[in-house]
């Protein structure tokens, strides 16, 4: 068991038979009335992210979670084949597993699967990853890097807004908790 005391970023916990990661937490004492802790908690299994206040001192049970590097190989059809990287076993995931991560799954990219016991709760990506441009309206001349921004489709399908001097295969890396833009990488 664990109290509000506990709190810190990254620390999993289990609440109403589901497995919760604490993504931010804000311990607050006003002038009248009991103190409370703000939490954003996102969940292991969906990846929904909503907002919960915990009184001060409220004990909860811990979740421990194990997370194994895999390495994402292929997709067949709808469902994503990965490969331990310690014993070389391949796992097959179905996108309701994946989720809305899948939009950045590229071959060859290291990723942490999440088990909480013997059950699968999830699949983490990196923080950021590196994609090529698949397509985009062409950069004008002129155009700099504080100009603006447009929509462009990455080679994974994945849509985000670029600055407007950036071009068809281009490689970027792109913030994959917040979907922005992050810098050009050269070649």
């Amino acid at each position: 068991m664990i109290s509000t005391a506990d709190f810190k970023r990254g620390l999993t916990i289990e609440l109403e038979g589901e497995v919760f990661q604490i993504a931010e937490f804000q311990h607050v004492k006003p002038g009248k009335g009991g103190a409370f802790v703000r939490t954003k908690l996102r969940n292991m299994r969906t990846g929904n992210v909503f907002d919960r206040t915990f009184r001060a001192g409220e004990r909860m049970e811990a979740a421990h979670v194990e997370r194994r590097p895999m390495q994402y190989l292929y997709r067949s059809g709808s469902d994503y084949v990965l490969m331990d990287l310690d014993t070389y076993d391949q796992i097959t995931l179905s996108d309701g597993q994946i989720g809305d991560r899948a939009r950045y799954l590229k071959e060859g990219l290291e990723v942490a699967v999440a088990m909480h016991g013997d059950r699968l709760i999830g699949v983490e990506l990196p923080d950021s990853v590196e994609l090529r441009i698949a397509h985009t309206d062409p950069g004008l001349r002129g155009n700099t890097a504080s100009g603006g921004s447009k929509p462009a489709t990455l080679e994974t399908g994945a849509m985000v807004e670029v600055p407007l001097f950036l071009n068809p295969g281009d490689l970027i890396r792109v913030d994959t908790r917040s979907d922005q833009y992050l810098e050009r990488i050269s070649a």
